[in-house]
């Protein structure tokens, strides 16, 4: 294990590094290894290209560069922006290179809105996945209006290209890293969980994979109308055609700089209510052809029902964007202010009645609670039903351990406990100075479970409607009544 690790892939060998060498915990990374061709010039806006091969030992040492081009200043996950045009890349981190194992995998997408995010966090390190015996693969992909932009002449929905892509480079190269190809999970949070159950419900991704693990999934299901408009909004602000051409002609760091204008600006509580009145500016799009329908209905309809899933949310997501409001809407009733996102008068009456505890924490936490729900939670209810029929089972799950540094269940609050990870950088911050390991444990050991068997472990949610496990809650560790407060929107 002294000398650094060398994989074959069938576009040429990589070299890679150990870690923790002599330990229980031993592993190798393989970083930045390209996937596709460098999506610049004439493959810009295209789809996918497969990397040229190289026949001398290329370098796996250092992360590759990111569709992330600036740096988002302190975010809730650290996901540093890396340079270069390469941005199509996969890291694998493995405890068997070149070994005759065949470990079950997983692929990780990540987050961030779908315009923002790197696959180069610390935070996604696969070394404590790699100590239970699992080969972990973080994959890259087009970001913003680049990887998802309506553009006249361009193949759509360029990001979720780039996610196929990924997973195809997975089933012909892990074999050689130590990972079963017939045992893949993918998996995410955020955006990446929306990608997830984008992935789910497609068809033609199918046989990718074999198991789906969404958490805190945020689906984009843009319309085809809606994106077509947000392109010629774009290219108005531009000066320019709205086809490939025309924003080949401009520079990805002005695209970048002013794709946030086609949509109204907004602020506060109204960046919560833009939420649901015009959802996710760019993500995956109902093109009609690769993403054929919303993703709910396409489950619905029985794709994917052979692949377990493993789905869940934490109980305040956004809720502390509450937080930011100003201090007079804090003496507003709920009621007038939900009005805008709930206009069925019974139905709100029904959401209010259902969230009495969380109502009493102040209007600003009412409407937090409310796109937590709207968003998130109850898309983890209407997952689960729709896959009510499905041959492979559905297991949910309810985060409920609350923040001491956040004051919330908070959005990517979770991430660490799954990856076993609450001593990487910055999670203090998230976290608190003492997050209890005990819930990491769990949460981590539930995702093994689920990665290696397809069951993490509780009963799934068919098993009496509902039924959910909480982690780090004060009630039962398994109820049925978890996604209760949220089945008004459902």
């Amino acid at each position: 294990m002294t000398e650094a690790p060398v994989v074959h892939t069938a576009s040429g060998p990589v070299r890679g590094f150990w870690r923790d060498a002599g330990t229980p915990e031993a592993s190798a990374a393989f970083l930045g290894i390209p996937f596709a061709q460098a999506p610049v010039g004439d493959r810009r806006f295209a789809a996918p290209v497969p990397p040229e091969p190289w026949t001398e030992v290329r370098d796996a040492l250092e992360y590759g560069a990111t569709a992330l081009r600036r740096d988002p200043g302190e975010t809730l996950i650290p996901e540093p922006p890396i340079p270069g045009n390469a941005t199509l890349n996969v890291n694998v981190f493995t405890p068997s290179p070149g070994g005759d194992e065949t470990l079950p995998v997983l692929v990780w997408i990540h987050g961030g809105g779908y315009t923002e995010g790197s696959p180069a966090s610390p935070w996604y390190d696969g070394s404590r996945f790699n100590r239970d015996g699992v080969v972990t693969v973080s994959i890259s992909y087009r970001l913003g209006f680049d990887g998802f932009g309506y553009i006249e002449g361009a193949p759509h929905n360029r990001g979720v290209r780039d996610w196929i892509a990924g997973l195809e480079w997975v089933q012909q190269n892990i074999a050689a890293f130590g990972g079963d190809p017939g045992r893949v999970t993918i998996g995410g949070q955020s955006a990446g969980g929306g990608a997830v159950l984008t992935l789910l419900s497609m068809p033609a991704a199918q046989h990718l994979f074999h198991a789906a693990m969404a958490i805190s999934p945020a689906l984009a299901d843009v319309p085809a109308d809606s994106a077509r408009e947000r392109g010629e909004r774009l290219a108005g602000i531009l000066g320019v055609e709205a086809d490939v051409a025309g924003f080949r002609s401009v520079s990805e760091g002005r695209v970048l700089k002013v794709q946030s204008q086609a949509l109204p600006a907004r602020k506060g509580l109204g960046l919560l209510t833009g939420l649901i009145e015009d959802g996710l500016p760019w993500g995956p799009m109902i093109d009609g052809e690769l993403v054929t329908r919303p993703a709910v209905d396409a489950l619905r309809a029985g794709v994917g029902a052979d692949k377990p899933l493993l789905i869940g949310a934490t109980d305040d997501e956004f809720t502390m964007i509450a937080d930011q409001a100003p201090w007079a809407v804090r003496f507003v009733p709920a009621g007038v202010l939900l009005r805008a996102g709930l206009r069925d008068r019974r139905v709100r009456r029904a959401y209010l009645t259902a969230n009495r505890a969380q109502r009493a924490k102040g209007p600003a936490a009412m409407v937090g609670r409310f796109v937590t729900d709207h968003v998130f939670r109850s898309l983890v209810a209407r997952v689960a039903e729709a896959r009510s029929g499905a041959d492979a089972e559905t297991w949910a799950y309810a985060f409920r351990w609350v923040s001491p540094t956040k004051g919330w269940s908070c959005h990517c609050l979770d991430v660490p406990f799954w990856f076993d990870g609450l001593d990487r950088v910055r999670v203090d911050a998230l976290a608190g100075p003492r997050p209890p390991q005990s819930l990491a444990d769990e949460m981590h050991g539930a995702a093994v479970s689920f990665l290696s068997s397809g069951a993490p472990g509780w009963p799934a949610w068919r098993t009496d409607p509902g039924t959910s496990r909480e982690f780090g809650g004060d009630g039962p560790t398994v109820t049925t009544t978890a996604y209760d407060s949220a089945l008004a929107l459902v």
